[in-house]
């Protein structure tokens, strides 16, 4: 096997292309929200490691982003290519597209990672989808409670939805031994196309109305 597909493969892999994916979708937030340079910084590292620390705090291990530098060398160099390709020039309407993109890419990256850590702990299916789904949503939640957003989980573009269903396929391939290089970068390229469908096309998931008026 190729060895950069074999790196692809593992949780290193799925670690650092979400790390670049949130990183590049937390610098451009930071830039339509027209903070400042240091804010700008602090929402991108949040994106980018946030869902990680949550995790790593879940399964009782030092957070890996404090015992090595190679998380915050690739957030450095996502934003220095942020910078250099002008992206904070683009118009909001491209922005906003890049945006999307990058942020899909890093949730279902980062679900991947969560929930092959899961695996690796040898946990059960509740812990795996956990794992992959506080891995792939923390950073986001962080970060938009940051800007004063709503986070996208909690209303719109099947955001939770696309985690949880990631990270299930994940396990149940594990379960099968079928977890491999063909078979989960399916289940990459297939989660990354939902979320973009799912915003795309203004899908949700039923909202539960409430008695109007008091």
């Amino acid at each position: 096997m190729d060895p950069v597909w074999r790196y692809l493969l593992d949780f290193d892999g799925y670690a650092a292309i979400g790390t670049v994916a949130f990183a590049i979708s937390g610098y451009l937030l930071g830039v339509r929200k027209h903070l400042d340079l240091l804010g700008v910084v602090i929402v991108t590292l949040l994106t980018a490691i946030g869902g990680g620390i949550i995790r790593d705090v879940l399964v009782g291990r030092m957070p890996q982003v404090f015992l090595g530098n190679t998380s915050l060398v690739i957030i450095a160099g996502a934003m220095l290519f942020a910078l250099a390709a002008r992206l904070h020039k683009r118009e909001y309407e491209v922005l906003t597209r890049l945006f999307i993109i990058a942020d899909s890419i890093g949730l279902v990256a980062f679900s991947l990672a969560g929930a092959k850590l899961g695996v690796e702990y040898h946990i059960n299916a509740f812990g795996v989808i956990l794992l992959g789904f506080v891995t792939a949503v923390g950073g986001g939640i962080v970060r938009d409670m940051m800007v004063n957003e709503v986070p996208f989980i909690l209303h719109k573009d099947f955001y939770g939805t696309v985690s949880i269903l990631v990270a299930s396929v994940l396990y149940v391939l594990s379960e099968l031994g079928w977890d491999h290089l063909v078979a989960v970068q399916l289940v990459f390229a297939g989660g990354v196309a939902l979320r973009l469908l799912a915003h795309w096309s203004e899908l949700t998931l039923p909202k539960i109305a409430g008695r109007k008026g008091g």
